[in-house]
């Protein structure tokens, strides 16, 4: 599978090293060459400076084509332009925004959007832990609604620096 991720935290440094392992294709998106410094050294992927939230940065990262984008930076604004963009003008079939509101979490899921939302996943996580009934906050949401698929007119985001490969000794993809 192709695999886009923007945002190289964490979260998404450790599921682009899991993904990679499983012999992914592996394109992670951050605004900060620093970031990726938390892939390993062995990562096969592709590593780009560039904003996940610019149609055209996402097109010359090679994100075109994917199976697959996850929005996992640490906006929910930010994670949920990605998405829109992957649907509306990429057409990428599975697209997830980590999303930390659960009311956004739930609106954005019922507009056709997948989101998994990081404050219901700890909250119920804490609960099973004390043996407590679970939230009812949403936690990883199929998207329920309808989006729509026509691209906007004239839509690439905003407008940021062009991206730039890392330094690091990685596969890289000119964007």
């Amino acid at each position: 599978m192709k695999i886009v991720i923007v945002g190289c935290g964490r979260v998404g440094a450790s599921t682009a090293e899991f993904w990679d392992v499983a012999g992914h294709e592996v394109i992670v998106l951050d605004i900060s060459t620093r970031a990726f410094e938390r892939l390993p050294s062995g990562f096969g992927g592709s590593a780009i400076r560039g904003d996940g939230t610019d149609e055209d940065v996402l097109r010359r990262a090679g994100a075109e084509g994917a199976d697959v984008l996850v929005a996992l930076t640490e906006g929910d604004n930010r994670n949920v332009m990605s998405a829109q963009l992957a649907v509306e003008a990429l057409r990428i079939p599975r697209v997830i925004a980590k999303i930390n509101d659960p009311l956004r979490a739930a609106a954005y899921s019922e507009l056709g959007i997948a989101t998994l939302c990081r404050t219901g996943l700890m909250v119920d996580a804490m609960n099973a832990h004390l043996g407590v009934a679970p939230s009812g906050l949403p936690g990883m949401l199929a998207a329920t609604g309808h989006h729509p698929t026509e691209p906007h007119a004239g839509h690439s985001g905003t407008p940021q620096s062009s991206t730039e490969e890392t330094a690091a000794p990685r596969a890289a993809v000119e964007a």
